[in-house]
C-alpha cells in the first residue's frame, strides 16, 4: 500500500477518535450533532470512524456546535 495513503488514513482515524471524544465529553449524541450542523447521523459516524475525509467548513460547524475551538480537534498527537 502507498505510504502516503496509510499516513492519511491514520490521520483521519485520529481526527475521528478526537471528534468522538469531544462529542461525548460535550454530552451530545451523533443524532444531536448531525441535526445541529445539518447533516446525517451516518456522516457523523463515518467521520468518527475515520472513513470520511471532510471539509474545513464541516469541522468549523462541529466546533461551533460543540462550543470548542477548532484547534481542539487536532490536539491528538
Amino acid at each position: 500500500m502507498n505510504v502516503e495513503y496509510l499516513k492519511n488514513k491514520e490521520f483521519l482515524i485520529k481526527l475521528g477518535n478526537q471528534l468522538r471524544k469531544l462529542r461525548l465529553e460535550g454530552k451530545m449524541t451523533q443524532e444531536n450533532l448531525a441535526n445541529e450542523i445539518g447533516t446525517t447521523i451516518s456522516q457523523i459516524s463515518r467521520l468518527e470512524r475515520g472513513v470520511l475525509n471532510t471539509s474545513v467548513s464541516t469541522i468549523h460547524a462541529i466546533s461551533v456546535a460543540l462550543k470548542l475551538p477548532i484547534k481542539d480537534f487536532f490536539d491528538f498527537e
